[in-house]
């Protein structure tokens, strides 16, 4: 095996090397921000139709440098092998609106086996959507076929459909206009063509970012019920882009929130990434909030918050989403395991204290067992990988240790890997619920600044046996003798 790996590195070396000649030299990424322009829809426009317009090379903003350097690759490549090549979606779109774009994805007339045969680095995945992602190192560019329209006769192994209308499985391709009405919004099906470098709207996306309007393509019932996990993409998109979801594609969100429950766990995961990881969490789980989203996806944490949003659950869970907004905006790491922590800290209290009350067990015997309870009822929901579970466990576990500071304890809790972020959880909790929590993490800052010697003074004014305050001995006086005699007489007399 050893020998085999090692043959194929050359060649692995050569294709990459080859793939990276595909784009002109003149055309690589330089990493430059992209400006926001005066207006995006530019008077001599080439009107192609019904909500079909073209800009042509200099009549818009989007720039090779403005390009990932892989998706440059995979468009030239896919273009000088006979196909169509579009840079496709939110990669456009940022461009226009002034953000520098992230996501890469393309689409073609290249059927994902055709894909496959001319990228080396190429995996094909999905089985609802049949898709290419092309890797380069820890980079993935995807690329798509473009989708054509279903049709009544449908062959159960490229299109299927619930009873309820959600598609099962997509694999009907077709040409770019039809790809474009197959797409979810108008702002989304903006299209980059790597051949002569226009830009083509194709549902009126460029007048609906200027007026700053979300709409779906098509009607939104039926959109929605193909793929429920629209409505949160509806919310995250407003959000991100600061736009007003169209009052059209609002309506019907609250009434079809429950067909989340019908999507894939593990998928769901991934779109909790997408949704609270974006830079924009706090407005994003606002805005779940108001279209009923949230609790299909926590009904284990919908329990413990208000509508008005006044519970200590609803600012627990704000404080740890602006705190992750501020990091991410800062080019800073985070990772979900602290968010569902947060998210689940006021049910994880209340299961450990119905622990206690139905099987006597203390505190924290309870939390640890409330802990399997908490994890297993979310991950019903949204599958959270035992990876982050640990993490979350670790964060929640340190709850009760950092309080136990005496002796050795707090020592170990410092040198715990997950101890940073089990102090910045005690820091809200302190923030939420004052009380001794305040103390506690007053006394955890001290320890953090302090050197060695200074720890260990932290400690021994904790270790130290308070000093009882005792009151003067009562001295008794003594009664003459011949008092005492008369006293003795008379109690035997009596």
């Amino acid at each position: 095996m050893q020998e085999t790996a090692s043959a194929a590195a050359p060649k692995a070396r050569n294709d990459r090397d080859t793939q990276s000649k595909d784009a002109p030299e003149n055309t690589r990424s330089t990493n430059a921000i992209a400006p926001v322009p005066a207006s995006v829809v530019q008077p001599d426009a080439q009107n192609l139709g019904l909500n079909e317009l073209k800009l042509e090379k200099g009549q818009h903003p989007v720039s090779h440098n403005l390009i990932s350097e892989n998706a440059l690759k995979v468009l030239y490549r896919l273009h000088k092998s006979g196909y169509q090549a579009y840079l496709v979606g939110g990669g456009v779109r940022d461009i226009f609106i002034g953000q520098e774009p992230k996501d890469f994805d393309i689409a073609t007339n290249a059927e994902p086996e055709q894909i496959k045969k001319l990228f080396h680095n190429c995996r094909l995945v999905g089985r609802r959507f049949r898709l290419a992602h092309i890797l380069f190192g820890r980079d993935m560019i995807e690329v798509a076929t473009f989708r054509g329209h279903h049709v009544e006769e449908e062959n159960q192994q490229t299109s299927k459909q619930s009873d309820g209308g959600m598609l099962l499985r997509d694999n009907v391709y077709g040409t770019i206009s039809e790809d474009a009405e197959r797409r979810d919004f108008t702002v989304n099906a903006l299209y980059y063509n790597i051949a002569d470098r226009a830009v083509y709207d194709y549902a009126g996306g460029l007048a609906d970012l200027q007026s700053k309007q979300l709409r779906l393509i098509g009607d939104p019932e039926t959109r929605y019920r193909e793929d429920p996990v629209r409505m949160l993409r509806a919310v995250r998109f407003a959000a991100k882009l600061d736009m007003q979801i169209s009052p059209d594609a609002a309506a019907p969100i609250k009434q079809l929130a429950s067909l989340l429950q019908s999507i894939p766990s593990a998928r769901l995961f991934e779109e909790t990434l997408k949704l609270f990881l974006n830079g924009k969490g706090l407005a994003t789980y606002k805005l779940m909030k108001e279209y009923g989203l949230f609790q299909p996806l926590f009904p284990l944490v919908s329990k413990y918050l208000n509508e008005d949003g006044s519970s200590n659950g609803d600012k627990f869970i704000e404080i740890a989403l602006e705190n992750t907004d501020s990091r991410i905006n800062a080019g800073k790491r985070v990772t979900p395991a602290y968010l569902y922590a947060a998210m689940l800290w006021y049910p994880l209290e209340a299961l450990a204290e119905e622990r206690v009350i139905d099987s006597g067990l203390n505190y924290n015997d309870a939390l640890l067992l409330a802990m399997n309870d908490a994890l297993d009822s979310q991950t019903k929901s949204i599958a959270i990988p035992r990876r982050f579970t640990s993490t979350i466990r670790d964060i929640w576990h340190l709850q009760s240790r950092l309080p136990r500071r005496q002796g050795k304890r707090a020592e170990k809790a410092f040198e715990h890997l997950k101890f940073r972020a089990g102090f910045d959880f005690l820091e809200m909790r302190a923030d939420i619920q004052g009380g001794d929590l305040v103390e506690v993490t007053q006394w955890w800052s001290d320890y953090q600044s302090a050197n060695a010697t200074g720890r260990l003074n932290l400690v021994k004014e904790l270790n130290a046996p308070a000093v009882k305050k005792t009151r003067p001995r009562r001295v008794k006086k003594k009664k003459p003798a011949g008092e005492t005699i008369e006293q003795n007489n008379d109690q035997s007399n009596d």
